[in-house]
């Protein structure tokens, strides 16, 4: 390892935070603009880029014909959205969650894993040898997109009641400039991190499988908890939230339901495992909006426990298969 391996490591780092800063400037401004709430930003246009590691990675392994990590780099991604990202977010700063946040989007995400655990382990219905998720089940999940896009759009448009702010509102052309240099930063600064990361590792000689298993796991998420980070820095929990439960939405839907139509994704190993975790961690969320000190708020403590829960998650993982 030499001073330009480290140097383009940190380098990384810089343009990850500096993306999401950016992102989340000028994606509030961009949603007051338009009258919009931060919660609908952040389930579409933020959580869609963000997710955009995610979708590249699956991709090419679609094409290249390995899809034997495509399911799993899901799954992995959307429980480390919730542990880690919505975790260390409410570390940072306590989460507040809307009911009808709750009660739709946070739902939706649940019946997404549901119908992912259905599609994954449909060998029980129709007695095929092999489980795996074909191309008929990824234009299902691209369809139950387009619908999921219409009902947050109509649902918007019945919106009456705008708080007001302090946010500044910029002409359409300078948002959207900002945003894509914000996700360029994103983009750029997590693939950095994720090759350079690699080579650190490589350079110690940590195993592949480690390797797979913590920074291209993370590192695909890296956008996310970026994000997500700058928003709870900045106390707003809308776009800190609906990032996470809008990338875990997208992640299922569309980039499960894309890869699916370029080839048949099968299951793997430890994929039911996978799906309970992530249902758990999501039922979790619900647990916390109830029985918080403050109701409807992801306290600190259970940031940090959710943080805790994390790393148990990774250990068992590494060292427990």
């Amino acid at each position: 390892m030499n001073f330009i391996t480290l140097f383009l490591f940190i380098t990384g780092f810089l343009f990850l935070v500096k993306g999401g800063d950016l992102l989340v400037d000028w994606a509030s401004s961009l949603a007051k603009k338009f009258w919009l709430s931060d919660l609908l930003i952040g389930l579409t246009i933020v959580a869609f880029w963000t997710s955009a590691p995610e979708l590249v990675v699956n991709i090419h392994s679609s094409f290249q014909g390995i899809t034997g990590i495509t399911i799993g780099n899901i799954l992995w991604s959307n429980i480390a959205n919730i542990l880690l990202i919505l975790g260390l977010a409410a570390a940072i700063y306590p989460i507040k969650i809307k009911p009808t946040f709750l009660k739709r989007e946070i739902i939706i995400s649940a019946m997404a894993t549901l119908i992912f655990a259905v599609f994954i382990n449909d060998i029980w219905i129709d007695g095929s040898n092999t489980a795996f998720v074909g191309r008929s089940e990824g234009i299902t999940l691209i369809i139950l997109l387009g619908f999921f896009l219409y009902y947050l759009f109509e649902t918007s448009q019945q919106q009456t009641n705008h708080p007001k702010t302090d946010i500044q509102i910029f002409p359409l052309w300078k948002s959207l400039l900002w945003i894509g240099l914000g996700i360029t930063g994103l983009v750029v600064g997590g693939n950095w991190i994720v090759n350079w990361a690699v080579a650190i590792a490589t350079h110690f000689g940590i195993s592949e499988r480690i390797i797979g298993l913590t920074i291209i796991a993370v590192g695909t998420s890296l956008p996310e908890l970026a994000t997500s980070a700058v928003a709870a820095y900045k106390k707003n929990s809308d776009i800190a939230i609906a990032n996470v439960i809008g990338s875990n939405i997208f992640n299922i839907l569309f980039i499960l339901g894309t890869s699916a139509l370029i080839a048949p994704i099968p299951s793997m190993p430890g994929t039911n495992t996978d799906l309970l975790v992530l249902t758990l961690a999501t039922l979790l969320i619900f647990f916390f909006y109830m029985k918080g000190k403050r109701k409807r708020t992801i306290e600190k403590k259970e940031g940090i426990l959710m943080l805790l829960l994390y790393v148990c998650y990774i250990s068992f993982l590494i060292f427990g298969k």
